[in-house]
């Protein structure tokens, strides 16, 4: 299958950074193609221009969305990582969300609404946290999270959305942490 990791951390031995490499690793084991899109290695910028949004309309993509597309339209499975900062993604893949899934390119406008264009693929959210994952459960805030994050994204773009994992890291122990890595390995054989 070919898989597309979209990864928003920008520290290089964070958790999340090991996360990426467990999940590389899983997937190039059962011999997956493998495109990685670090956006802070890429120094991606996030943030929206309204030339560019008026662009969309004409589908007039500037030169670094497209290759974004690029990479999106040959992928057939999308893998998200990234923190929760804030109870949303780094701003730098929320910035890539609100660009890269873009109008006329990711869904268009209808008479009856938004319909998605990206039909046939899959996505999975691999996020981390602060809190321990019960404290943001009994706030709602995983359930709130799940929908915002992936849901919303997903069902707008006519993405198959296959999971989301959060993974509770501040107060976890070295094994624990271990643990959640060979987590995000099984992922690749639970789901793909």
């Amino acid at each position: 299958m070919k898989v597309l990791i979209i990864y928003g951390h920008p520290y290089p031995k964070s958790f999340n950074h090991a996360i990426k490499d467990a999940l590389v690793n899983s997937l190039e084991q059962h011999g997956h193609e493998l495109r990685i899109r670090d956006l802070y290695a890429l120094n991606f910028d996030p943030i929206l221009k309204a030339d560019e949004l008026a662009g969309f309309a004409e589908k007039n993509y500037p030169e670094d969305i497209q290759i974004e597309h690029n990479h999106i339209v040959w992928a057939e499975m999308l893998f998200f990582i990234s923190p929760i900062w804030w109870g949303g993604l780094t701003s730098i893949a929320r910035g890539y969300c609100d660009r890269v899934f873009s109008l006329n390119f990711a869904y268009e406008e209808t008479s009856s609404g938004p319909r998605g264009l990206l039909k046939g693929k899959k996505a999975y959210f691999i996020t981390t946290i602060g809190a321990p994952l019960d404290v943001y459960e009994q706030m709602g805030m995983i359930a709130s999270m799940k929908q915002t994050i992936g849901q919303v994204l997903c069902d707008f773009c006519a993405i198959r959305l296959l999971g989301h994992t959060f993974l509770s890291v501040k107060i976890s122990t070295g094994d624990q942490r271990q643990q959640m890595l060979n987590d995000v390995q099984k992922i690749v054989t639970d789901v793909i």
